[in-house]
C-alpha cells in the first residue's frame, strides 16, 4: 500500500511559480523553454565555478582560464560574459535579454558538442518584460543544481511544464509526449542492466533516459565509456533540450543529423543495439497516412501496425533494432495488452515467437501528465541457457523459452506531492531481485509464484487466453471488494473532485481577464 511521503518544496514547483509572473509578457507554453535555457547556463556556471574551485585547491590557479583543464572533467569553460555570476550582477539592465543569447551563443561557440543545442537569439525576439525576466532569474539564483547529482534537472523541469498545461507540441503527441520519471528509468536499468554495449532510444525527448541510464552504469562500478548512445526526437524544440542535457553531462550520444520522425525518417536504419530503452508517445494516431510505410523493412514478418494506433510501429521498430542477444524496456499504456485487429496478429506473432520475456503494470499517478496505468514491458532476443560475464555479478541464465514472467505493481510506491505515486529505491530493488531469480539457473529456490504480485505464465498458458498480456489473467487476485474502506475512498474523490472544481475556476478567471483586457467585459 502506498505511503505518505513528506518532501520539501520542489523546484519545478518554485520554477512554475515565478514563471508564472511572465503571464501577459510570454505565452505560457514558451514558459518551459525560457525557464530551461536559463536553468542550462546556471547549471553550466556552477559546474564550471565547481571546477574552478577544484583548479585553485589544487594549486593550479594559472590554469583556471584554460579550456583544456575543465574538458578533462567534462565540463563547458565559461568566458566571463556567459557566467551566471555576470547574468545575476546585470540582471536589472535593459539588454539583459541581449546578455542571456550573449551568454548562450558564446558556450555554444566555444564547445563543439553544443552545435544546434542552444536557443538563437530567443530571449530577445520574446521582449520579456525587464522586471519580470530579472525575478526570474532571482529565482533560478537560489536553485543550487549540483545539490542531488543523481537527478534529471532539465527533464524533471520540462515534465512538470507539460503537465501544468497538458501541453502540445507541433508532432501532435500530446499528453503521450513527457519524460520519463527517475524512479521507473531506474527500474528498467535495473532489469535490462545496460552495462556494455550500444543504448538506443528511438523517441528520446530531452535525453532523462539516457542520463538516467549512465547514472546506473556507474552506480554499479561501470564506465560509460563502454557504452554507445543512439538516439532520435522529432519535435525540434526538444532535440536541442537533448542535445543540451547529455553534453551538460558529458555524455556523447548521436542524435541523429537532425530532430526528424523515426518512422518516416529513420536516423539509424542500420543501427542493431544491445540495449533499448523508451517511453514512446502513449496512442499516438495518424502516425503514418493510409497507404504509407506498408512495405517498410521494420514490419518483416509482422502485420503492418495499424495508423489509427503507433504502438506497435513502436514495438516493431524497436524489434527491428535489437542485436541477435539485444534486450529492449519501455514503457506502453496498457491498452497494447490486449488489443485486437493487426495488434491481436502482431502481438500473438511476437509471443510465438518468443521476444517477450516480462510484462509489469506500473502504479497509476506516476506520471505528471496523465493518470493511467501503464506497463513496462521486457522484451529479449536470446532467452536460451547462457552465462554472462558482462554484467556486475556473472549469471547464469536459465532455458526461459515459452515463458514470460508477469509482475502487478499497483499497489507498490510511495505518495508525493499529494497525488503522485513514486517506486521507492527498495522496491526497485525487490522487483528487479524477483526477476533476475526468475531468470536464473536456480530459480527453483529463488522464485516462487506470488498471488497478487507475480506469475511466471507458459506458452500454454498465453495460448489459453488467446495471447493476452493482461496481468491479471495469470497472476491469482482475491476478491477484496467487500474490504474496501467506503469513507477512505470518498475522501480521495473528493479530494480530486476539489482539485478540477479549483482549476476549472482559475481557468474561467484567466478567461474573465483576458476578455477584460481587451475591453470586453463578461
Amino acid at each position: 500500500m502506498a505511503k505518505q511521503k513528506v518532501k520539501e518544496k520542489a523546484i519545478e514547483e518554485t520554477l512554475w511559480q515565478s514563471c508564472d509572473k511572465l503571464r501577459g509578457s510570454v505565452e505560457p507554453a514558451e514558459y518551459k523553454h525560457v525557464v530551461l535555457g536559463l536553468i542550462f547556463l546556471k547549471f553550466a556556471s556552477d559546474k564550471f565555478e565547481q571546477r574552478r574551485k577544484e583548479l585553485i585547491a589544487e594549486g593550479k590557479e594559472k590554469y583556471v582560464e584554460m579550456k583544456d583543464f575543465y574538458a578533462m572533467k567534462n565540463v563547458f569553460y565559461l568566458e566571463e560574459i556567459s557566467r551566471w555570476s555576470y547574468l545575476i550582477k546585470n540582471a536589472k539592465q535593459n539588454d539583459i535579454s541581449l546578455k542571456i543569447d550573449t551568454a548562450l551563443n558564446t558556450i555554444e561557440k566555444n564547445n563543439p558538442a553544443l552545435k544546434g543545442a542552444l536557443p538563437d537569439n530567443y530571449f530577445s525576439r520574446l521582449a520579456l518584460d525587464k522586471t519580470k525576466l530579472a525575478s526570474l532569474l532571482d529565482t533560478i539564483n537560489d536553485i543550487d543544481t549540483l545539490k542531488d547529482d543523481g537527478q534529471d534537472v532539465i527533464g524533471r523541469v520540462y515534465e512538470y511544464f507539460l503537465g501544468k498545461f497538458a501541453l502540445k507540441e507541433s508532432s501532435g503527441k500530446g499528453k503521450g509526449e513527457f519524460y520519463t520519471p527517475k524512479t521507473i528509468v531506474n527500474l528498467m536499468a535495473e532489469l535490462i542492466e545496460p552495462y556494455k554495449g550500444i543504448i538506443y532510444d528511438p523517441c528520446c525527448g530531452t535525453g532523462g533516459m539516457f542520463v538516467q541510464s549512465i547514472k546506473f552504469i556507474e552506480a554499479h562500478q561501470g564506465s560509460k565509456k563502454e557504452v554507445s548512445i543512439y538516439g532520435q526526437e522529432n519535435t525540434p524544440t526538444t532535440y536541442k533540450l537533448a542535445k543540451m542535457n547529455l553534453a551538460i553531462r558529458g555524455i556523447a550520444a548521436n542524435l541523429g543529423d537532425k530532430h526528424a520522425d523515426t518512422f518516416s525518417n529513420d536516423q539509424h536504419k542500420d543501427l542493431k543495439a544491445d540495449y533499448i530503452m523508451a517511453n514512446p508517445p502513449f496512442n499516438l494516431k495518424d502516425w503514418r497516412g493510409e497507404n504509407e510505410l506498408l512495405d517498410d523493412p521494420r514490419w518483416m514478418g509482422y502485420d503492418v501496425p495499424p495508423k489509427s494506433n503507433a504502438n506497435y510501429g513502436w514495438i516493431l521498430n524497436m524489434v527491428s533494432k535489437l542485436s541477435e542477444n539485444g534486450v529492449a524496456g519501455f514503457i506502453l499504456a496498457n491498452g497494447a495488452l490486449s488489443g485486437g485487429g493487426e495488434e491481436y496478429k502482431i502481438r500473438r506473432k511476437l509471443i510465438e515467437n518468443d521476444l517477450v520475456e516480462a510484462i509489469i503494470i506500473i502504479p497509476r499517478n506516476t506520471f505528471y501528465t496523465t493518470d493511467i496505468s501503464v506497463t513496462l514491458w521486457i522484451l529479449n532476443k536470446n532467452k536460451k541457457q547462457c552465462i554472462d560475464n558482462t554484467k556486475e555479478k556473472p549469471k547464469n541464465y536459465r532455458d526461459r523459452t515459452g515463458e514470460i514472467l508477469f509482475m502487478d505493481l499497483r499497489r507498490w510506491g510511495s505518495e508525493y506531492e499529494k497525488k503522485y505515486i513514486e517506486l521507492t529505491e527498495d522496491d526497485i530493488q525487490q522487483v528487479a531481485l524477483n526477476f533476475h531469480n526468475w531468470q536464473q539457473a536456480d530459480y527453483e529456490t529463488t522464485y516462487k509464484d506470488v498471488p497478487e504480485f507475480c506469475k511466471s505464465a507458459s506458452f500454454e498458458d498465453l495460448e489459453a487466453n488467446d495471447f493476452s498480456l493482461v496481468p491479471s489473467k495469470y497472476i491469482e487476485f482475491v476478491d477484496k471488494d467487500s474490504g474496501i474502506d467506503f469513507d477512505t475512498e470518498m475522501k480521495r474523490i473528493q479530494q480530486d473532485f476539489r482539485t478540477l472544481l479549483q482549476e476549472e475556476k482559475e481557468s474561467q478567471a484567466q478567461l474573465i481577464n483576458a476578455f477584460k483586457t481587451l475591453g470586453y467585459e463578461l
